[in-house]
């Protein structure tokens, strides 16, 4: 089975994610997101298998959120997605993906579902 995470190194959630993943035996594909964020189309795609809104794929935690303003629950999601993609920290995390399908892996036992 193909894997991939769209990982960040700093984040517990994300490592852990990692860890059950590679307990499978398989070794998933590591886009560290940050570095190498997805196209606006691919986090879309993400989005909405995943089967989230915007705002829900959106990391509301750390100060960028707050200095943005991006808790103004007006914002359009176009806006939500101009802030993820300027931000890429603010794509909230783990995205996984595999045959069965795309989950945000918080808690990192979703990832469960879809292995």
């Amino acid at each position: 089975m193909a894997i991939t995470i769209y990982h960040n190194t700093a984040c517990g959630t994300s490592r852990k994610t990692l860890e059950a993943i590679r307990a499978t035996g398989v070794e998933p594909q590591i886009i560290d997101y940050v570095k190498t964020p997805p196209t606006r189309a691919q986090l879309q795609d993400l989005i909405a298998r995943s089967g989230l809104t915007v705002r829900q794929a959106m990391r509301d935690k750390g100060d960028l959120y707050a200095e943005l303003g991006l808790a103004d629950l007006s914002l359009p999601d176009a806006a939500l997605l101009d802030a993820m993609m300027a931000h890429p920290i603010l794509i909230n995390r783990p995205f996984v993906v595999t045959d069965k399908g795309v989950r945000l892996c918080r808690p990192f036992e979703l990832v469960q579902e879809i292995l």
